[in-house]
């Protein structure tokens, strides 16, 4: 199997494509408890489901040239979390997404990660506008969110889904371009 293409890299951390090697990585988080509390069930219950997983994903980055991607920290190569942008049924705008296991939480990685990519997504790909979709319960997601200067906008539901959510932004509808973001140090890809 070919290495995954690295996608960007922050002092840290490695953002890649996924790779059907990530199988076990995915099936543990996509089954972590606040996985399924805040994001919710993708049907994984072994490892070719999550291979499955991992594949859909490989096909909307081929399709879109973009989607999410393992995040690695750049010190042991360890899978920590994944983090990207989707383009999501139900939304105009792409939007950002990220999710770590809990042993990686807490320790700023979502934050600098997020942050790469929204900075990947306005300056590389020309993106106007990223939002963000979060549960009401999530609470340190939208600490982030804010943190990196996204705007709460409205609730939203999403097709085939009960349960509204907090829609943020980078910008406000027929604005110019996203908001100033932090410096992330996105370093380019080798």
């Amino acid at each position: 199997m070919s290495v995954p293409a690295i996608v960007l890299q922050t002092p840290r951390l490695i953002l890649r494509q996924f790779s059907l090697d990530d199988a076990a990585f995915i099936f543990a988080l996509v089954n972590d408890p606040e996985w399924l509390k805040h994001i919710g069930d993708r049907n994984v219950r072994n490892l070719d489901d999550a291979r499955g997983y991992i594949d859909r994903g490989m096909q909307a980055f081929e399709r879109q040239g973009y989607g999410m991607g393992v995040v690695e920290l750049r010190s042991t190569g360890e899978a920590a979390g994944i983090a990207g942008l989707i383009k999501r049924d139900g939304l105009e705008d792409v939007d950002l997404g990220f999710a770590y296991l809990p042993q990686h939480r807490g320790r700023g990685y979502a934050s600098e990660s997020a942050a790469a990519v929204l900075e990947h997504g306005a300056r590389v790909l020309g993106m106007k506008r990223i939002v963000a979709i979060v549960s009401e319960a999530n609470q340190p997601s939208i600490r982030l969110l804010e943190k990196l200067g996204m705007r709460f906008e409205r609730m939203i539901r999403l097709p085939g889904d009960d349960e509204e959510i907090r829609l943020y932004a980078t910008s406000g509808p027929g604005s110019s371009g996203p908001e100033p973001l932090a410096p992330s140090r996105a370093m380019p890809s080798p």
